[in-house]
């Protein structure tokens, strides 16, 4: 994998790491590619009993990468729908996969990036960090991640930032739900292995079936929901708006 690296101790704990720090580990194709394989290997893997996902350098996670939007602003309607299919898909993984996921969220997360933490079961923020739902400042909407953060934050929750683009921090971020808890960058370490250690007496099979009941008791996820949010995000690519927008923004970029 170029875009993540994965390493798991001998507790079997696993940490999935996003890896372009010079990009602020910013997604892209091929990242979530890579995102999707390392989540099918994690589930396959019976010797990992719980999975930490972070990011390299100064951010957790910037959201699009500049130069993945520049393809999609060129690509076609299919080509975009396509691209958002394989976004939520890999979304979609990583909130089935049966073994903890624990964010240890190290720094700024936008867009995208807050997808990835809406799916972790418990995320832990150093204080540094900062968030936006920047979407709407482009004119396009957070259509791909949206049935994640709903589930993870509520609908109530989500009106106060989802489409505001406003930026908040982690004591926000907390009371919205988003993060579980905010704490100082040296002691991240330290929180998220509190997290973890409880895990070490369970039965990973009973945690796996507690987690799918979860699942299914809460919002429901379903591939219908999935292809909706990718029509969705195809047709604000396809307004007036967003092609004057995201056009200025790439042309500065």
């Amino acid at each position: 994998m170029d875009h993540l690296t994965l390493a798991v101790d001998s507790a079997g704990i696993a940490t999935l790491t996003l890896h372009r720090p010079d990009k602020h580990n910013a997604l892209n194709a091929a990242m979530i590619a890579e995102l999707a394989q390392a989540t099918r290997r994690i589930a396959d893997d019976d010797g990992i009993r719980a999975v930490v996902l972070t990011g390299s350098g100064r951010s957790f996670c910037a959201g699009a990468d500049l130069n993945w939007m520049r393809v999609q602003f060129d690509a076609t309607r299919s080509e975009r729908i396509d691209q958002a299919r394989a976004l939520a898909s890999m979304l979609d993984g990583l909130n089935r996969l049966p073994k903890p996921l624990i964010g240890r969220i190290n720094g700024p997360a936008y867009g995208g990036g807050l997808g990835l933490m809406a799916v972790c079961d418990v995320a832990i923020a150093a204080t540094n960090a900062k968030f936006a739902f920047t979407e709407t400042r482009l004119g396009i909407i957070p259509a791909t991640i949206g049935p994640f953060v709903m589930a993870r934050m509520g609908e109530a929750a989500a009106r106060r930032v989802f489409f505001s683009a406003r930026p908040f921090g982690p004591a926000e971020a907390v009371a919205l739900g988003l993060v579980a808890a905010a704490v100082d960058a040296e002691a991240l370490d330290d929180a998220v292995m509190a997290e973890l250690a409880p895990y070490a007496a369970t039965e990973p099979s009973a945690v796996a079936r507690a987690k799918a009941l979860t699942r299914s008791l809460g919002l429901q996820i379903d591939a219908d929901t999935l292809e909706r949010t990718a029509q969705a995000l195809a047709d604000a690519w396809e307004s007036p708006e967003a092609r004057r927008r995201i056009g200025a923004f790439l042309a500065r970029g």
